[in-house]
C-alpha cells in the first residue's frame, strides 16, 4: 500500500482532501459489497408471468439463470453485473413456448417447394414449374396447399402433373399433413394401385381411376420411398428452423413427432452448441420407436425433454379425416377415419401409464376426442398428474368435458380457428360448430391451456396464436365481431399459454415459463406492448431480442 504525504496543507484544503478520500473509500466499499453478476436489465416493462411478482422494472442473470428481479432502484443498488442492459422502456416477457409444433419439419420444407397461399391448383403447378426449372431434382417435394382456399374447393387431379412430370416422381403433402398429392410415377414406385387397400385412411378414386390423392396411412406407402434427407441436409433444416423461431422470440418448441435418429442428431448438436434451442422432443408413435424408448427410459438435459410418445387418433377436418360422431354436414355417410385402430390405441395408453411417459394424442374429431379422453380417463384411474396430452381437441362434445381432471392436459392452436372458420361450418354444420375451438370452455375446465402453433400447418409467428386468441380473428381483421368471440382467452391467459402453462404441460415449470428467480434466464424484448397495444395491432408485433440463458441469440 502507498503512503500519501500532504505537506503545507491549510485546515480548509484538508478537510476537502477528507471528504475526497473518504468517498473514494466509501465508493469502493460498496463496489466491494455489491453482488457480482452477468447481466443487469433496467428500465424495462417487465411481465414475469409469477403471480407472486407479476410486474417489474429490471432483473439480474447469474450462470444462465434469473438471479433477482424488482425495480430498478434496488437492483442497481444492490448488483454489479459484467454487462447491463438499458431497455429503454421496451416490454420483456418470458421466452415463448410453442407448445405444439413441427420444429424439423419446417426447416426441411425450406429445401422443398413451398405451396402455401396458393389460390389455385394452376398456381401450385407454376411454382413447381419454377422451383424444378431452378432446383432439377429427381424427386420433388412439396407442402403446403390448401384445396379450400381455391375457388374450386375440390381435390385436385394427378392428369396435368403427369403431362409436366411424366418422369420425375412428385409429391406434395397437403398444408395440414394429413392429405398428398401425387403423380403416376410415384403410384407406380410406391405400388399404389386400384386395388391397393390400407386401414386408417383413403386412396382417393374417380371414376375407376386413381385420382393421385392420399390421405392419412397410406402416405406412409409414399414417404417410404422418399429419398432420406443426408446428414448434412437434415442439420442445415435444424439450424434453419432455429434461426426461423429466435427470430419470433421462440425459445422453447414441442416438436409433435420425431424419430429416435433425429432426436439424437438434435441432442448431439446441442451438446455441442451448435443448436441451441430448447426442445420438448414427441416420439413418433412407432412401435419400434416405443419400444426403444420405454427400455431407455425419459431422457432430460437442460436443453433437451424426451419423455412423451405422439399418437395420431384421426386426421383432419380439412381433409375430412377427422372422425366424427355424426356424418359430416358436407358428405352424406362419411365419419372420416381413424388413424390408430380403437383397440390399439387402448391397448398403447395401458402399456404407457406403466412408464413415467406422457401420451400426446392428436385428436380433431368429436369421436376421437370422445375415445382419447375417456380412455385416458379409464387408463389413469388411481394416478394423478400424469398431464397427458391432448393434441388440437378442436370439436369436443360437451359430454366428455366431465372426463377433465389434473391428468389432462389441452395443447390447442388457436390459429386453427380462424384458419378453418372459412368452411368449418361446412363440414361441422351450425349446431356442431358451436362446440368446436371452445378454447374457453376448455380452460375452465381444466384450468390451463398450452398453447402453439402447429407450423408449417400454420404460420411460426406467435404473435398470430396470441391474435387469434384474444380477437379470434385472422389477418384480415376478420369476422369484425370476432369468430364465436365467447370462446376467447384474455391477454393474460394467453400469454400464460405461451409460457407458463406450456411450461407445465412438458413438465418443464420448476425451470422455465416465468421470469422467477433461479429458472433459466430465456427472455424476449418486445418493440410493443403487447398487453397494452391496440388488439389489432397485435399481429404485427415484432421481437426486438432474443435471449436463452442470458445470451443474446437473436
Amino acid at each position: 500500500m502507498d503512503i500519501i504525504i500532504f505537506r503545507n496543507t491549510n485546515s480548509t484544503n484538508m478537510k476537502k482532501i477528507v471528504l475526497f478520500l473518504g468517498s473514494i473509500v466509501l465508493l469502493i466499499s460498496c463496489q466491494k459489497t455489491k453482488i457480482q453478476a452477468d447481466l443487469l436489465v433496467f428500465n424495462a416493462n417487465v411481465y414475469t408471468v409469477d403471480d407472486s411478482y407479476p410486474k417489474a422494472e429490471a432483473f439480474v442473470v447469474k450462470e444462465g439463470e434469473f438471479l433477482a428481479i424488482g425495480t430498478n432502484e434496488e437492483l442497481l443498488h444492490l448488483y454489479a453485473a459484467t454487462d447491463t442492459l438499458d431497455a429503454k422502456g421496451k416490454t420483456i416477457v418470458p421466452g415463448l413456448i410453442d407448445a405444439h409444433c413441427h420444429f424439423y419439419r419446417l426447416g426441411l420444407q425450406q429445401q422443398k417447394v413451398d405451396l402455401t397461399g396458393t389460390k389455385s391448383y394452376d398456381e401450385v403447378l407454376k411454382r413447381l414449374v419454377v422451383f424444378q426449372e431452378e432446383k432439377n431434382l429427381s424427386f420433388i417435394t412439396g407442402r403446403g396447399w390448401d384445396q379450400n382456399d381455391w375457388e374450386v374447393k375440390e381435390y385436385p387431379s394427378k392428369e396435368i402433373l403427369d403431362s409436366l412430370f411424366p418422369d420425375t416422381p412428385v409429391a406434395l403433402t397437403r398444408v395440414d399433413g394429413h392429405a398428398m398429392l401425387v403423380n403416376q410415377k410415384v403410384l407406380d414406385m410406391a405400388k399404389i394401385t386400384i386395388d391397393t387397400k390400407v386401414m386408417g385412411g383413403e386412396i382417393l378414386q374417380k371414376d375407376g381411376a386413381l385420382l393421385g390423392v392420399l390421405i392419412d396411412n397410406p402416405m406412409g406407402l409414399v414417404e417410404a420411398i422418399i429419398p432420406e434427407p443426408s446428414r448434412d441436409e437434415q442439420i442445415n433444416a435444424l439450424m434453419d428452423a432455429e434461426k426461423i423461431n429466435f427470430g419470433y422470440g421462440l425459445t422453447t418448441i414441442d416438436d409433435a413427432g420425431l424419430s429416435p435418429k433425429v432426436i439424437a442428431l438434435i441432442d448431439s448438436l446441442q451438446k455441442r452448441n451448435k443448436l441451441k434451442i430448447r426442445m420438448y422432443a414427441m416420439v413418433s408413435n412407432v412401435p419400434e420407436y416405443v419400444d426403444y424408448y420405454l427400455q431407455k427410459g425419459v431422457y432430460k438435459t437442460d436443453k433437451l425433454n424426451v419423455s412423451s410418445f405422439k399418437v395420431y387418433a384421426d386426421g383432419a377436418l380439412g381433409s375430412r379425416g377427422a372422425v366424427l360422431k355424426k356424418p359430416y354436414s358436407d358428405q352424406e355417410d362419411h365419419f372420416g377415419a381413424m388413424v390408430i385402430g380403437n383397440e390399439d390405441f387402448k391397448e398403447l395408453a395401458k402399456r404407457l401409464v406403466l412408464s413415467d411417459f406422457q401420451m400426446n394424442t392428436h385428436a380433431i374429431g368429436d369421436s376421437a376426442n370422445a375415445l382419447v379422453m375417456k380412455t385416458y380417463y379409464d387408463v389413469l384411474q388411481g394416478t394423478s398428474n400424469r398431464r397427458w396430452r391432448v393434441e388440437h381437441a378442436q370439436v369436443v362434445d360437451s359430454n366428455e368435458f366431465e372426463l377433465l381432471d389434473d391428468n389432462l392436459i389441452m395443447s390447442v392452436q388457436p390459429t386453427h380457428a380462424t384458419s378453418d372458420m372459412y368452411w368449418a361450418d361446412e363440414r361441422l354444420g351450425l349446431e356442431r360448430l358451436k362446440g368446436a375451438y371452445a378454447y374457453k370452455k376448455l380452460l375452465e375446465k381444466t384450468g390451463r391451456l398450452a398453447l402453439g402453433t402447429d407450423y408449417p400447418v400454420e404460420h411460426v409467428n406467435p404473435f398470430y396464436t396470441f391474435y387469434a386468441a384474444v380477437a379470434r380473428k385472422d389477418l384480415k381483421q376478420y369476422p369484425k365481431g370476432g369468430f364465436q368471440k365467447e370462446n376467447a382467452l384474455t391477454r393474460e391467459e394467453t400469454l400464460k399459454g405461451m409460457t407458463l402453462w406450456a411450461a407445465y404441460s412438458n413438465f418443464e415449470e420448476l425451470e422455465k415459463g416465468s421470469i422467477t428467480r433461479g429458472k433459466f434466464a430465456d427472455f424476449v424484448i418486445l418493440e410493443e406492448d403487447i398487453m397494452k397495444v391496440d388488439e389489432d395491432k397485435i399481429p404485427t408485433i415484432k421481437v426486438n431480442a432474443t435471449y436463452l440463458g442470458g445470451e443474446k441469440v437473436y
